[in-house]
């Protein structure tokens, strides 16, 4: 049998349940001022931080920490997605450094200018890395871009015409279908 009984405390009179039949033993059920505080204290504390973690990601921007190579390379900077790779355009040969041209439509014009919003671009050793893709025959070319996909958009710093600054094979599935220049990829980066 619990009985119920008051007891002077401290802060005037309290509830106190007391068990017979075990001497000592009292369930006590107190809340003094400063423990209520608390306990609403440590829960608003965690109401915040789930709030704040389980709240919307920070907004994280492309262009929060720009490549310099883009903007030092090349005269002409764009960001373009790649329209499609041809059949038999991109190849591994591991004795044969050619480049490679590749559609892209133009999104953006970040410096200098193109003559449509169609572009050729010429890759070297498209089947690399761009970041491997240099050697001692052509070595100011790079990027962080891992492998061409069409559909992928690219930020790229481009020469033009190719033929000023790569003396070497071209695979152009488009010859005879393009009517602008050929661009010459020195840097390349997926956006």
């Amino acid at each position: 049998m619990i009985m119920n009984h008051e007891t002077p405390g401290r802060h005037g009179t309290r509830p106190v349940r007391v068990f017979p039949g075990r001497p000592g033993f009292r369930a006590v059920r107190v809340f003094h001022d400063s423990a209520r505080a608390l306990v609403i204290a440590l829960a608003c504390i965690v109401g915040t931080l789930c709030f704040v973690a389980c709240g919307p990601p920070p907004e994280v921007s492309s262009t929060a920490t720009p490549d310099p190579h883009l903007a030092t390379n090349g005269t002409v900077e764009v960001t373009a997605r790649l329209v499609e790779i041809p059949e038999g355009a991109i190849f591994k040969r591991d004795l044969y450094d050619y480049a490679t041209i590749l559609k892209y439509q133009v999104v953006k014009v970040h410096r200098g200018q193109v003559a449509s919003n169609i572009i050729y671009v010429g890759h070297y050793n498209p089947w690399k890395p761009r970041a491997e893709a240099a050697d001692k025959r052509v070595k100011s070319i790079g990027g962080t871009l891992k492998q061409f996909r069409a559909g992928d958009t690219h930020h790229m710093a481009l020469e033009v015409p190719i033929d000023d600054h790569f003396m070497g094979g071209i695979v152009n599935k488009y010859f005879g279908k393009e009517t602008g220049p050929l661009y010459w990829a020195v840097w390349t980066n997926k956006e």
